[in-house]
């Protein structure tokens, strides 16, 4: 049952030549593709010791590192849960995750082990290890004394692997349960989808990944690790997303992923040009939705088309606009702008009305997925679990979409940003979309807020261009002169920025809160 555990299948794409580089680091370490099976033998031998009961959790609440990967990747090797947190959690958030979750095992910074490791200790977690992004540790320390030999730990499809904690925009966050069966159907998928190979490129052997995301969340740790593991890649391993590295990066590498801020940030540079991203093949896009405007200007600048695709936590990868032309959808289809593609092959993607009916080609719904990449549920809340699956067994994933005629799916919002106006439906995706468009707007949010006399209205807050000073009166009577009445937002604001995420999303719910009594006493 070996074959099962996700680590056997990204070791087995491991080449041939085990001394070639795998990793390749900002500092200039180069780690071969043999340190990463003897120092992932290490620490699965390490947390072998500890005689953990079956399906215990690790949790890792630390810098970015390659250690850290090895880490990652050891919990898969030794058949335990990985549980990835957010190092700039404070202990509020951590004392929640780790009575929630309750790990067997903590691995720190060295910096948070006071704090983090009398967290622990109270929640019932027995040992608490340290890692920093220096090699520095009492995990690797105690790692260097087991043997650099070891036998996979069997695991069937439906095993858990990883544990990730959804971001959490209202109420409490959940753990998303994932299996090894559920990471390794999508990361097979990917590398087919993507065109994945092992041929040409800078060195001649193949596709080189820049990993400049981080390893706590879905798309750093899966949707990039895994796409170059599984395919024997070479990873150019930054700590943090820095501009001018990346630049500086392209022409020894041929696959780049990021969230949307990243690549507006790498136009911001001047040395961005066709002649930079000449030996690159892609540049994917996620996480967060990317503005038509950011997609068209790369195009201009580099001669390449972004792809965009769409997942979430809960069932990685659902949809992704073609690599190549696509021969199920009469090989004509191209990359476009304002959408996330075609579901994935074996995903199953519909929308659906608010009764539960199937929406028709071109109407807006919610949509729902189903496959072998959907999760089994949130961890210890089988009522919340059945609550967000349908009878037939798709997901809810609280986003709202449509799908037009020749199956590209875009995404209009999430249903909990829906306006419902004077008993009208307002998506704000909608109205983001032609203030986007305006003079002077780099970027919009549209939150709905109480209002005594129609229930909701819409608050739009823009941020301007640097130089631009958009007036927030115009684009209010601007959007008049395009838009039903109902759809107008009531009062509209510039700010300097808006609120995110780790991962770049604008949390609406924090601009909600903050102008939730604008228009009630």
């Amino acid at each position: 049952m070996s074959q099962h555990n996700l680590f056997s299948a990204l070791r087995a794409g491991f080449p041939r030549d085990l001394d070639q580089t795998a990793v390749q680091t900002e500092s200039g370490l180069h780690y071969s593709w043999r340190d990463l099976d003897r120092a992932t033998a290490m620490l699965a031998n390490l947390l072998q010791s500890l005689g953990l009961p079956a399906g215990s959790r690790i949790a890792a609440h630390v810098d970015k590192s390659v250690e850290a990967m090895l880490l990652y990747l050891a919990t898969l090797r030794a058949g335990y849960v990985y549980l990835p947190l957010n190092v700039a959690y404070q202990s509020a958030e951590l004392q929640y995750f780790l009575g929630n979750a309750e790990p067997a095992v903590l691995v720190c910074s060295p910096r948070d082990f006071g704090w983090a490791s009398k967290l622990a200790f109270q929640s019932g977690t027995q040992y608490v290890f340290t890692l920093d992004d220096q090699r520095q540790g009492s995990l690797l320390e105690r790692a260097a004394q087991h043997s650099d030999v070891h036998t996979i730990a069997p695991r069937k499809a439906e095993d858990l692997a990883a544990m990730v904690y959804t971001s959490g925009t209202t109420g409490r966050s959940k753990g998303a349960m994932l299996s090894h069966g559920n990471l390794l159907a999508n990361a097979k998928v990917l590398k087919d989808y993507w065109g994945w190979t092992k041929t040409g490129g800078p060195d001649g052997r193949g596709d080189v990944l820049i990993h400049c995301l981080p390893i706590f969340h879905v798309h750093g740790l899966f949707v990039a690790l895994h796409g170059a593991l599984l395919n024997g890649s070479k990873m150019i391993w930054m700590a943090r997303f820095e501009p001018k590295q990346v630049l500086a990066y392209l022409p020894q590498a041929t696959v780049f992923m990021g969230v949307p801020t990243l690549y507006v940030r790498l136009l911001g540079e001047a040395g961005l040009t066709a002649q930079a991203c000449a030996n690159m093949r892609l540049f994917v896009a996620g996480s967060a939705p990317l503005l038509l405007e950011t997609f068209q200007d790369w195009t201009a600048r580099t001669g390449h088309t972004i792809l965009e695709r769409y997942g979430m936590s809960e069932t990685v990868m659902l949809a992704s606009n073609p690599y190549a032309p696509d021969a199920r959808h009469d090989g004509q289809a191209e990359r476009r702008g304002g959408t996330v593609g075609f579901a994935l092959p074996g995903v199953q993607l519909r929308v659906s009305s608010s009764e539960g009916k199937r929406c028709a080609v071109g109407e807006v719904g919610n949509i729902e997925v189903r496959g072998p990449n959907v999760f089994s549920g949130y961890w210890r809340m089988p009522e919340k679990t059945a609550e967000e699956f349908t009878a037939d067994g798709y997901f809810k994933t609280g986003d709202v979409g449509v799908v037009d005629a020749r199956g590209y799916v875009s995404i209009v919002g999430r249903s909990k940003d829906l306006i419902i106006s004077g008993g009208y439906n307002v998506y704000p995706a909608e109205i983001e979309g032609y203030i986007n468009a305006m003079p002077g707007v780099a970027e919009s949010a549209l939150v709905g807020v109480p209002h005594p006399d129609f229930g909701e209205v819409g608050v739009a807050v823009v941020i301007a261009k640097p130089g631009a000073a958009p007036d927030a009166d115009a684009i209010v009577q601007s959007l008049k002169a395009n838009l039903a009445n109902f759809k107008i937002p009531k009062r509209c604001f510039v700010l300097p920025e808006l609120p995110r995420n780790a991962m770049g999303k604008v949390q609406k719910n924090l601009l909600r809160q903050q102008y939730q009594n604008l228009f009630t006493a």
